[in-house]
């Protein structure tokens, strides 16, 4: 079957933000699209939904953080319900002995250490540099390495230009610390722990990665990047992350865009070696001239395609792609407000973080390397429900924790180990916030397998894959289908696992919309 036989031009797997956004750019493009959702909502791991009577929370992703401006303005999600209840939110380092420090804040940065604060600026500041050098590298295809194309040798000669541009200072700078582990950058910059704990918790949220491990400056500087200029900052969306998923949804089909949700696809058709369509599971067959999968790189290949379209070194590469995850969910029902000691209750608006130093991290890392969850794990804690009372019953409210480091394969597994991690968890927070358990009426543990089964990501990753240097940019997820375009023609993905990588962006659906536009033009 040709394309242009096809029922509709492209087909979209999965109503994740990616998928949604990927969407939304083809139908403003002038092709017919149709998003499969298995679910029976949008929004794949950012939705909104109850966890106890009366109480609802992001499910699985909790903040909005990496989104461009210029993404939430070309789809005009504001006029589609997008609402903020809090933008800006400052994030404070929570110490035990109630001398919390608010990052940013260089008063209260001086009471605690006159060199650290001499020494902010110019750490900011030069980090800053780096992390807008790297910024535009995100927005765009990764170009192929050992070919002739004008577009790939453009590509790179811009990276280049843009890099050279930093000045012999920084790019000497980049060069030297890109490869790191932030351990030794921080300690080169500052002396509180608690400080470095705060730093060094952005560089492996969400990673299996610990303080000492390499490579952890270059996925600060990733964050840093994706958050750098003016769309920087925490934010909140009215309603929980699903309100995002809902405008994305919204922006889709008044693009012309057609979403079915509770389709679940059983497999990708191959005809005369190119992707033409879907089969669902209850075996309804959907023509299309490309397919485009949100979903992680494991099930599009080796579930929703199958290995007998591949190479046996491209299958080998997807197999070993390293994905599982190392952070868990927990969701906490309060009676009323927590009550951290010695902090203000207008800390409570944003982020709080349970990391006292690097070395807190590293030892919570130790555990998980031999299948064991951390007895001391450093945690992201949001009370959503202090901008937003709605989520919960009046007076009540939503507390929502991400906790590191939970692994996928808990030795002994998550039958057993669930109520005992679950009561670690609001132990460490009682230690925080005195009476906080007393508060508590109901709990909710996601761990990684839990979020495996619900979001439908393999190995419970929120990044569908590890972001390491090795899998990064041109080489996401694996060699062979970095520029978003699979083996098999026809086939592209656009999910987290693809770059620029995970995080609420929608970057790599843009990204992929481009390329299906491009191809079919």
């Amino acid at each position: 079957m040709s394309p242009a036989a096809a029922r509709y031009d492209s087909i979209v797997i999965g109503g994740g933000h990616n998928g949604l956004t990927c969407a939304a750019y083809l139908a403003r493009a002038g092709r017919s699209v149709l998003v499969l959702e298995a679910a029976g909502r949008l929004g794949g791991a950012a939705v909104t939904r109850e966890f106890a009577p009366g109480f609802r929370v992001s499910a699985c992703a909790h903040l909005l953080h990496l989104m461009p401006g210029s993404l939430i303005a070309e789809l005009k999600l504001a006029s589609h319900g997008l609402r903020l209840a809090a933008e800006r939110m400052p994030t404070t380092a929570l110490s035990a002995d109630d001398a919390h420090l608010r990052l940013g804040d260089g008063g209260a940065l001086a009471a605690q250490s006159a060199a650290d604060a001499a020494a902010w600026p110019a750490y900011s500041a030069r980090l800053a540099r780096l992390a807008a050098a790297l910024r535009p590298v995100l927005s765009s295809t990764p170009p192929r390495l050992g070919t002739s194309a004008w577009k790939d040798r453009a590509a790179l000669l811009g990276l280049g230009l843009r890099l050279r541009a930093l000045g012999r200072r920084d790019l000497r700078e980049l060069l030297r610390i890109g490869a790191m582990c932030v351990q030794d950058l921080l300690d080169e910059h500052f002396e509180s722990p608690l400080l470095k704990g705060a730093l060094a918790f952005d560089a492996v949220l969400g990673t299996n990665y610990g303080p000492r491990s390499p490579g952890t400056v270059f996925t600060l500087l990733y964050r840093l990047a994706a958050a750098a200029g003016e769309d920087g900052g925490l934010a909140q969306p009215a309603g929980g992350l699903g309100a995002l998923s809902e405008a994305l949804g919204k922006a889709a089909t008044a693009a012309g865009a057609e979403i079915r949700t509770g389709a679940a696809v059983r497999r990708i058709l191959v005809r005369d070696d190119r992707a033409a369509g879907v089969v669902l599971e209850s075996g309804e067959e959907i023509a299309a001239g490309s397919v485009v999968s949100s979903t992680d790189p494991k099930t599009t290949f080796l579930g929703l395609l199958g290995s007998e379209y591949l190479d046996a070194g491209f299958v080998r590469r997807i197999v070993h792609l390293r994905s599982r995850g190392l952070a868990a969910k927990l969701h906490v029902a309060l009676e009323g407000p927590p009550q951290f000691a010695g902090l203000e209750a207008a800390a409570l608006h944003g982020r709080l973080l349970w990391a006292p130093s690097p070395g807190h991290i590293e030892r919570a890392y130790n555990h998980a390397k031999y299948g064991e969850f951390s007895s001391a794990p450093m945690l992201e804690i949001t009370v959503p429900t202090m901008a937003d009372a709605a989520l919960a019953p009046a007076g009540k409210h939503v507390l929502s924790v991400v906790a590191q480091y939970a692994p996928y394969a808990l030795s002994g597994g998550w039958a057993g180990g669930r109520e005992r991690f679950t009561e670690l968890l609001i132990d460490t927070l009682a230690t925080l916030a005195p009476g906080l358990r007393a508060q508590v009426s109901h709990a909710e543990l996601l761990t990684p397998a839990d979020i495996e089964r619900e979001f439908r990501i393999t190995g419970g990753h929120w990044h569908h894959a590890e972001l390491a240097l090795d899998q990064f940019f041109m080489l996401r997820p694996v060699p062979g289908v970095a520029q978003y375009r699979a083996p098999v023609g026809g086939l592209y993905l656009c999910g987290a696992g693809c770059h620029p990588g995970g995080g609420v962006m929608g970057i790599a659906g843009r990204n992929a919309a481009r390329e299906v536009v491009r191809e079919a033009a």
